[in-house]
């Protein structure tokens, strides 16, 4: 390593530092903040010393939720160990802020180590550290949704054990009392803690708390239907079972079909967004290996046409990876990113100026196209409001036509440096095969031309004379003929009208920018059209869950309508905010909000459901409203697995399509084409040539 590289990593590594200390000092001097007020109520009465790592750990976990990166991958770290610390947010805190410092211990010396072995190669620099931050988040939400999966197979045995207890005490809170001391897998601590609500002086209220941090639905379901059963007590069904182990083994059943579900989009989608990322490794090593075997080429891969079809590239394999951990991923609601916060979008609606201009692009109320969009944004499942749409919308425009801006002078910046950098012949022209001695000859004639450029470069009106004249008092060319000074001017004024167009935007390409601009701005759009078809792939299968809730509720005394609204609102992902905000509403007049409840949830499925509720609000007992559920039960039970099995079919599809784009559009348009193309192009190049000698 030679001193001036030493010297530049150690003047980099101290700025960083600096950096990370003067970030630190001004963020510490806003702890007065909630979030960090509340952790220094966690953090009353357990502390060692002043500077004791508890703090440290309490203190950077109040400055990653500031950060947008950081907060998102804290949450999801949050994820792992609420299953586990149980209501104890001091020690979930703590150990999610140190596992993610001592991640960030590795990957930040990561991140500089690409960005100073690859500082030279601005293209292969954002190549590695997008494929360094699409790792991570592959490898923590894979971490997650593992843990997810474990958890639900531990939560079978855990019910198969709780049956065999429940038949020796024919007591729900003894059997789980007895499981619980006896299993010692994660779930063991969900168990105790159902123990205690089922114990405690006001079960209801315990209940209502713990439904915030269940880890999934079905344990929610378990923990309501245990104690619906210890407060109303069991009874036999028409076959003699008992209804609350016939109820388990339902949840039981809906367990092991999310299970198959999962493995087999586990599957399916295991090697997808590998596929799609290793689009962009490749690039560097394919535009490497054609240069080698094909010197033709390399105006091409270094020149402005090769910089446009990488990022392009590049581009394309990233909406690809956004859209394959979409289509794996779509019973993640976008409810759960945004819930009950304020988000970014309301915060910048509420300044005067933005709130202006987004009501002048925004539609007016009442009329077709504002229906249209809020009806989209229903159907969709869409938590944003319709003037947060159109903030995203705006924001993503305005963001792509400055994105673009910087792309074209980024191109321009590439094409000017390969108009210094390439190496040509005398005549002005490559060669396919060029020898050492041509090779540096021409590395001569370079060095000439590029000192001619620097003077002549940014003057109007340069003509060829006046190159010519030039060219004259250069001693190289003091004895040269007419020819071979023709043949230099017109190379030096090729790359000089080349150099002096690439120094500006052209017109065209603020054009480019402002379709692009208009393609952003309609993106929102499409992206809630593709989440809408996604949803209703799985509207169906979350309807079904609906009944299997109401199949397990309508035999047990006391239940009412509200009671199964709160129970399938619980459960339920895709429905989630038309049926909470039927919930609030339902006190203020039952039929009117289940009325709401079908227009704002339009699936034709999930209104017979609704139509059923109204019916037994008024007219018929809840039993005899859904009674075709118990006698098609079996049917529904196979429709069930049909329609897993047709969902898997479309997501598989629907991944392959985008898994497999990327490398395509890398082989045919990166390495193929050109190729081809430029192939032909200097063979009939030599044609000319040779026809003209003869």
């Amino acid at each position: 390593m030679s001193t001036n590289t030493l010297k530049f990593i150690i003047i980099i590594s101290v700025a960083v530092f600096g950096f990370i200390v003067l970030a630190y000092i001004s963020i510490m001097k806003k702890i007065d903040k909630k979030d960090v007020k509340l952790a220094k109520q966690l953090k009353e009465g357990t502390e060692t010393n002043k500077f004791s790592l508890d703090i440290i750990y309490m203190k950077l976990y109040t400055i990653y939720l500031k950060v947008p990166g950081l907060k998102r991958y804290l949450l999801k770290i949050r994820r792992r160990l609420e299953i586990v610390n149980i209501q104890d947010e001091y020690q979930t805190r703590k150990q999610a802020s140190s596992s993610l410092t001592k991640a960030l211990i590795w990957v930040i010396p990561l991140t500089i180590l690409i960005i100073l072995i690859s500082s030279s190669n601005t293209l292969l620099m954002v190549t590695l550290l997008l494929f360094e931050i699409f790792i991570v988040e592959s490898l923590v939400e894979g971490n997650v949704n593992k843990l997810d999966t474990k958890l639900l197979k531990q939560q079978i045995e855990l019910f198969a054990e709780i049956r065999h207890a429940y038949h020796e005490s024919n007591m729900v809170e003894e059997a789980i009392y007895q499981v619980a001391q006896t299993n010692e897998q994660e779930v063991a601590l969900q168990t105790e803690k159902i123990y205690e609500i089922l114990i405690a002086d006001d079960p209801e209220t315990e209940l209502e708390k713990y439904y915030d941090i269940a880890p999934n639905s079905y344990l929610k379901e378990f923990a309501g239907l245990s104690y619906l059963t210890k407060e109303f007590g069991d009874r036999k069904t028409d076959s003699g079972s008992s209804l609350y182990l016939r109820n388990l083994n339902n949840i039981t059943q809906e367990m092991q079909l999310e299970i198959l579900k999962r493995d087999k989009l586990d599957y399916v989608f295991q090697s997808l967004s590998v596929i799609a990322l290793v689009a962009i490794l490749l690039l560097e090593p394919l535009k490497t290996w054609a240069i080698s075997n094909f010197t033709f080429v390399e105006s091409f891969y270094n020149g402005k046409l090769g910089t446009i079809a990488e990022l392009l590239i590049m581009i394309l394999t990233i909406i690809c990876y956004v859209m394959i951990r979409k289509v794996k991923d779509t019973t993640k609601n976008n409810t759960q990113e945004i819930g009950n916060e304020n988000p970014w979008q309301a915060k910048l609606y509420k300044k005067p100026i933005t709130k202006t201009v987004v009501n002048a692009f925004m539609p007016k109320k009442k009329t077709k196209e504002y229906m249209k969009i809020t009806k989209l944004l229903k159907d969709s499942a869409s938590p944003l409001k319709i003037e947060w749409m159109y903030v995203n919308k705006i924001v993503m425009a305005l963001a792509t036509f400055i994105i673009s801006i910087f792309i074209f002078l980024y191109v321009h910046d590439v094409a000017t440096n390969w108009g210094y950098e390439e190496v040509l012949m005398e005549d002005g022209t490559t060669s396919m095969m060029m020898s050492t001695t041509q090779k540096k000859q021409g590395e001569k004639i370079r060095e000439i031309d590029n000192a001619l450029l620097d003077k002549l470069k940014g003057k109007n009106g340069i003509t060829k004379e006046r190159i010519r004249l030039e060219l004259t008092l250069i001693d190289y060319y003091a004895d040269a003929d007419d020819k071979t000074l023709e043949e230099a001017t017109n190379r030096v004024y090729t790359k000089l009208k080349t150099i002096n167009a690439e120094s500006q935007i052209q017109w065209y390409e603020i054009l480019i920018s402002m379709g692009l601009c208009s393609v952003a701005y309609m993106f929102p759009n499409l992206l809630l059209i593709f989440q809408k078809k996604m949803r209703e792939i799985e509207m169906e299968d979350e309807v079904m869950q609906f009944q299997t809730i109401i199949l397990m509720l309508m035999k047990i005394e006391r239940v009412n309508v509200e009671m199964i609204l709160e129970w399938i609102e619980r459960y339920s992902n895709i429905f989630r905010v038309p049926i909470s905000k039927c919930v609030n509403n339902y006190e203020s007049g039952a039929w009117e909000a289940l009325e709401e409840l079908k227009e704002d949830a339009t699936y034709p499925k999930f209104v017979g459901i609704v139509e059923s509720l109204q019916a037994a609000v008024e007219k018929i007992p809840i039993k005899e409203a859904f009674d075709e559920l118990e006698t098609e039960r079996e049917y529904y039970k196979e429709k069930r697995k049909e329609s897993n099995e047709q969902l898997i079919s479309k997501k598989g599809l629907i991944g392959k399509i985008f898994g497999f784009t990327p490398m395509i559009a890398l082989f045919v348009v990166y390495l193929i084409a050109p190729l081809v193309i430029l192939g032909l192009m200097n063979m009939g190049s030599s044609m000319s040539a040779m026809q003209s000698m003869v």
